[in-house]
């Protein structure tokens, strides 16, 4: 397609990720801000808001991570995901977006007038424009700014439940056991891997970057593409999870948006072997569910065990939910949805 379009340790403990265990579990994609969307779609699956936090008598939720950015609602979602979190009525994955976010208010420590994920500069204005909703809402550095992002550091970077898993973008075992001895409790991030993760090509950056945005392969001479913030791209997301994908045109995803940098049509990917693949294939029969990868169209699992539940509601699509109640193989009459 052209895209347009082992063990990874114990279940976690305490924090923004816990809860309850496997059961009846309604996985919701990214929320990027769209308040009015979740509050919908909790209704439409019977959570009920009880003045502490929206509740169902027999299901919990898991938030797939990208809380923020893009929407008007950004200060009412996280509210609501994060009364969720604290009474017990949903657990929470990071999401690359919850990651920047993290980074962008952190002050680097070999740089003190700059942070992680730099203010200066254009690349400082680029990181800013796609983070304006969030911030804009929040106010800059402001107290409720720092509690937020404070909150965001207690998120795990994936959870396994033993017979459903969750991360955002990528479900890697090899990064994941790489990481494990570097987290802090409950899967998050300290202060030491903030840094050495916002490092370009330190392996912990390398890991995290897998984990939160998905494996990435350089696209061939002539085929890169300018995306939607008219930034040139010379690299596109990898189907990971499609264990037959092995070429260009069958594995790597372009955005239907692509277009030349000098603003002509994209082509088709060519028909030719991508010679290094950036991840193993997802093997395992246990349900994994992700967000990230701004699907559009029908809803559907990507593979018999792997769902993305990303509907681009960031991106005036719906926002969708799994509905998982244990079953193995995952199905598309699972999918539900509430459209604006």
């Amino acid at each position: 397609m052209n895209g347009k379009a082992d063990e990874a340790g114990p279940e976690a403990g305490s924090g923004a990720g816990s809860g309850a265990g496997p059961g009846a579990l309604d996985v919701i994609g990214d929320v990027h801000g769209q308040a009015e969307l979740l509050t919908g779609l909790l209704e439409q699956m019977g959570y009920r808001d009880d003045g502490d936090a929206w509740r169902h008598p027999e299901r919990t939720v898991v938030f797939i991570g990208d809380l923020v950015d893009r929407g008007p609602g950004q200060v009412e979602t996280i509210d609501i995901a994060r009364r969720m979190v604290a009474a017990g009525s949903a657990q929470i994955v990071m999401g690359n977006h919850e990651y920047n976010a993290i980074a962008w208010a952190t002050r680097h420590p070999d740089r003190p007038d700059d942070y992680l994920r730099t203010r200066a500069g254009r690349k400082g204005e680029d990181n800013r424009d796609q983070h304006s909703a969030f911030l804009d809402q929040v106010g800059p550095d402001s107290t409720l700014h720092h509690e937020l992002v404070e909150w965001f550091r207690t998120i795990p970077l994936w959870l396994d439940l033993g017979t459903a898993r969750f991360v955002h973008a990528c479900w890697d075992a090899a990064a994941m056991a790489y990481l494990a001895p570097r987290l802090g409790p409950n899967r998050t991030l300290t202060d030491e891997l903030l840094v050495t993760s916002s490092t370009k090509h330190h392996p912990d950056y390398e890991a995290v970057e897998l984990l939160l945005k998905g494996p990435e392969v350089p696209l061939p001479e002539g085929y890169e593409y300018v995306d939607n913030y008219a930034i040139p791209r010379r690299r596109a997301r990898f189907a990971w999870w499609d264990t037959e994908a092995d070429t260009y045109a069958t594995s790597v995803l372009v955005p239907s948006s692509a277009k030349r940098p000098d603003g002509s049509a994209y082509p088709p990917l060519p028909d030719a072997p991508v010679p290094t693949p950036p991840s193993t294939p997802y093997h395992d029969d246990i349900p994994l569910f992700v967000g990230h990868y701004w699907r559009t169209g029908p809803r559907a699992a990507l593979s018999d065990h792997v769902a993305c539940v990303d509907y681009s509601a960031g991106k005036h699509g719906p926002l969708v939910a799994y509905r998982w109640d244990g079953e193995r193989v995952l199905r598309a009459d699972k999918f539900v949805h509430q459209d604006r």
